[in-house]
């Protein structure tokens, strides 16, 4: 735990800096002068940088299709924002080392961006609610604002420390707690049986059935991945369920239903959810 938790300290202070450079307004604009392709490499990007869970998310999605961003570059964000964060990053790194976190970088950036191209080529914009769809792009002036100095910016950095840390750490604990008890007193033989590299096809996507159901963060599910990887489970399977957890839980599929239209929720569901199993079995096949 203390190890963790440094980790995670260090890496959210240093976001917490580089956010002081990053306007939301621009952003917005930035992003929706951008056509599809381009404009959803740098969302999934820009999630890497936003430590949000998936229902957090959603807020800043409502913004980003209001101030006109293609839907299709809003949905990669959507995805990379929880599944691919310094905190996802930074525990991946601090448990299984660089190479598992850059796969899981690599992987799961292409999962958003590609699952943002392909809801975007489908023309889906009918499917919004008709409140988002009635909502003009804003076209607000620029404001000139003066750039904070350093030392404000590291006060921004100990106050984004407060905020996520504060915010995470109960879920690092019953994480950890839940990992400790997994390891302890699950049987390896049953595990490995449901999870193992020797484990039939359809493990990988019983785990994303299993993982939607459940709502937690990267930091309270990447020490039950411990665990489980602990137990002989296969890392792609592994994986595969903590990417369903993060990025398709329930309570954002009822946020989204604000939002979105029931054949919207179902594509951008389905397209996640074939990413996640390509993922889980390239993992498995890798490693």
């Amino acid at each position: 735990m203390p190890k963790v938790l440094l980790l995670l300290t260090a890496i959210v202070f240093v976001m917490g800096v580089v956010h002081t450079f990053i306007s939301p307004e621009r952003t917005r604009a930035f992003l929706s002068s951008r056509r599809l392709g381009v404009g959803n490499v740098l969302a999934a990007t820009l999630g890497i940088v936003t430590p949000f869970c998936s229902c957090s998310a959603v807020p800043l999605f409502i913004g980003f299709l209001s101030a006109g961003v293609p839907l299709g570059v809003t949905f990669s964000f959507l995805i990379a924002a929880p599944m691919v964060n310094e905190v996802a990053l930074a525990l991946l790194f601090g448990m299984f080392g660089w190479k598992i976190a850059g796969l899981y970088l690599v992987m799961g950036l292409a999962v958003a961006i590609v699952a943002g191209l392909i809801i975007g080529k489908l023309d889906m914009e009918r499917h919004l609610e008709d409140w988002v769809r009635a909502i003009q792009a804003s076209n607000a002036a620029d404001v000139t604002i003066q750039p904070p100095s350093w030392a404000e910016r590291i006060d921004a950095g100990v106050s984004h420390v407060r905020e996520i840390v504060g915010k995470v750490w109960p879920y690092i604990l019953a994480g950890i707690a839940l990992g400790a008890g997994i390891h302890g007193y699950v049987p390896e033989d049953f595990m490995a049986g449901i999870m193992g590299k020797d484990a039939p096809w359809w493990s990988v996507p019983a785990a994303v059935v299993i993982g939607v159901p459940m709502y937690s963060n990267a930091a309270g599910i990447i020490p039950v991945v411990e665990a489980l990887i602990g137990k002989g489970a296969a890392l792609g399977t592994v994986l595969a369920f903590m990417m369903s957890v993060i990025a398709l839980s329930l309570p954002e599929m009822i946020i989204l239903r604000k939002v979105l239209k029931l054949p919207l929720i179902a594509t951008f569901t389905g397209v996640v959810a074939l990413g996640i199993l390509i993922v889980g079995y390239v993992f498995n096949t890798v490693l």
